[in-house]
């Protein structure tokens, strides 16, 4: 999951994305309101995380231009204004969710894994294909029963591909939800990453099919499937 985080307090933003990047998101931090509008304009996003009180503009205006241009990620609020009044202004600008400081760095996570998984028009933390189950809350991968490990990106490709298995995911979204602006993220990048997780995967029954000029598909390898134990 790729995360903008608009956030001037310092300390706050630091830990916020050192926690959120355990978990094997990719975070670019902001303090700057007239920054963070112009970047969700232009960027992808996951889910944005906003505060109100920025310099540059405040959140509540960088909220309300986001949605008068079209933008249509989640945004999540984070903020010290906790009264009704500001709760529902919030929405009303266009946020799908409200925080208020202080939280629980784990309360955050979930919301916004919530976030995502709404906008992806699921109800489950879990994606399965055929012997392989991925547990979205946990960031946790097994095949069958047994813990599956991959590194950070290779399990963020591997989510990507799930969640569209049998249909066709391009190389320039792996790209922008894979890219971090400390960390670049190439096409180049995307067919070494496959390459791997084509041999990681291949027990698990599982076949990365590439489609020329367009991307790659997960989907079921039937022969390699039978030949493993029930």
């Amino acid at each position: 999951m790729r995360i903008l985080l608009v956030e001037d307090d310092e300390a706050l933003a630091l830990g916020l994305t050192r926690n959120l990047e355990r978990q094997g998101w990719q975070v670019d931090r902001l303090a700057d309101g007239r920054q963070a509008m112009a970047k969700g304009l232009v960027e992808q996003y996951d889910v944005c995380v906003l505060d109100l009180g920025l310099p540059g503009a405040d959140g509540m205006t960088v909220l309300r231009e986001w949605r008068s241009q079209g933008a249509a990620q989640p945004v999540l609020v984070l903020t010290a204004r906790d009264t009704s009044h500001d709760r529902v202004a919030g929405l009303d600008a266009g946020a799908d969710d409200y925080l208020v400081k202080p939280f629980d760095p784990p309360e955050l996570a979930a919301r916004l894994r919530a976030l995502k998984r709404r906008s992806e028009g699921r109800t489950s933390e879990t994606l399965r294909l055929g012997r392989l189950r991925m547990d979205l809350a946990h960031r946790e991968l097994f095949l069958d029963d047994e813990p599956f490990y991959l590194s950070p990106r290779e399990f963020a490709l591997t989510e990507m591909l799930m969640q569209r298995a049998g249909r066709v995911l391009n190389k320039e979204a792996i790209v922008a939800k894979l890219s971090s602006w400390e960390s670049d993220f190439s096409e180049n990048s995307v067919e070494v990453y496959v390459h791997r997780l084509r041999k990681r995967l291949a027990p698990c029954g599982l076949a990365i099919r590439t489609v020329r000029g367009f991307g790659y598909v997960m989907e079921l390898d039937a022969p390699a499937a039978q030949s493993q134990p029930a």
